[in-house]
């Protein structure tokens, strides 16, 4: 089972904030004994509390003097190298910040065109009322950028893969292709019958004839 996240936050009740720094400082203490084992690098804590009237230190007295001596030996640019103050702090975090928000920005941007070429490809056009030229000119840059990943597809002989991979080119390359289809020949007329042929005019024997029988 998952641990439930904490609310970083000042506990009020002493008793739970008393139980709190005992347990943190155990595993502060703790992280630091397994950090220096599997780094082999020197490291030492030393953690003042209101509880206690000496301050908990690992490894040892003698363990913290020797770390603290090493690191005044050292030249002034490696001490203070990866020191930031709180200022430092906040600016690189506010910078960190200000990147993500233009990250997720330039996504959601990107999402919302996409949506808009869906739109327009179902529906056969664009409507250009509500839209402003900036939009335009984004659903533009878009459609270009699927059809010359098409065009770069269908040179390389990938185009029977094209629906299975992207279904933005695949409805891109539909809508171009629907463009270009030329409308079936209409079937020819069925022919008539022939008109019956015209009544032959007897000769006048007979009609003579005809006559003496009373035909006609």
């Amino acid at each position: 089972m998952t641990r439930k996240k904490v609310k970083l936050a000042f506990i009020e009740n002493d008793t739970a904030r008393k139980t709190t720094y005992k347990k943190r400082t155990k595993g502060l203490l703790k992280k630091v004994e397994e950090l220096s084992t599997l780094c082999g690098i020197d490291a030492c804590a030393i953690v003042y509390g209101p509880y206690d009237p000496q301050p908990e230190i690992w490894p040892s007295p003698s363990g913290v003097e020797k770390v603290l001596l090493k690191f005044k030996a050292a030249p002034e640019f490696d001490q203070s190298r990866r020191m930031v103050d709180l200022e430092s702090f906040l600016k690189h975090r506010i910078s960190k910040a200000e990147k993500q928000l233009k990250r997720q920005w330039a996504d959601n941007k990107e999402t919302e065109t996409t949506m808009l070429m869906f739109q327009c490809l179902n529906a056969g056009n664009v409507e250009q009322n509500d839209m402003s030229m900036d939009v335009l000119n984004d659903l533009s840059c878009m459609i270009d950028h699927n059809l010359r990943k098409i065009g770069r597809r269908i040179e390389s002989g990938d185009s029977e893969n094209i629906n299975h991979q992207n279904p933005i080119e695949s409805q891109v390359m539909a809508a171009q292709s629907q463009s270009q289809v030329q409308l079936p020949m209409a079937p020819p007329p069925p022919l008539l019958p022939p008109p019956p042929p015209p009544p032959t005019v007897p000769d006048n024997d007979v009609i003579e004839m005809m006559s003496r029988l009373g035909w006609v």
